[in-house]
């Protein structure tokens, strides 16, 4: 399979450690794959760019048995192919540097700062749907009582 954008590998976007081990075929269909090529070149190779090395996608395409497998929500956009979770692991730049720095320039469905401090994310989930269809919408995940919530920042 062709690369998914120049900085993603088909491998990388469809990688799991728990489909593996639990033998779930994580393959997505042609529209899933257009949906993870718009969403690695609206948000990510845009990303990648500014930042200037590698970035870590923690989690991108889900199949739904995989989705659910993980406890998911049923209406998690990895499924569609449209979200990833990155992660700069590498100390380019910092969650929350790539966190503003997607909320300042670039047009995107979701974005959440997901667990972490109030000055820096564990993580960030970031979708794109369509330019016209992106909500431009902030969350931060936090814990309450073991159960994840969001809240609109």
């Amino acid at each position: 399979m062709e690369n998914i954008s120049k900085n993603v590998t088909y491998a990388e976007a469809i990688h799991s450690s728990t489909a593996k081990r639990e033998r779930i075929d994580n393959t997505p269909s042609p529209s899933q794959i257009e949906s993870m090529k718009l969403l690695s070149e609206k948000i990510f190779q845009p990303l990648r760019d500014w930042v200037g090395g590698p970035i870590k996608i923690n989690s991108f395409f889900r199949s739904a048995a995989l989705n659910d497998k993980i406890g998911g929500a049923s209406s998690s956009q990895h499924c569609k192919g449209q979200a990833m979770d990155i992660d700069d692991v590498y100390g380019c730049k910092s969650n929350a540097e790539m966190y503003h720095w997607i909320k300042e320039n670039l047009n995107f469905d979701q974005m959440i700062w997901e667990f972490g401090t109030d000055t820096q994310p564990n993580w960030i989930h970031i979708s794109y749907v369509s330019d016209e269809d992106n909500r431009n919408k902030c969350l931060k995940a936090y814990k309450e009582y073991n159960n994840t919530k969001y809240k609109i920042i």
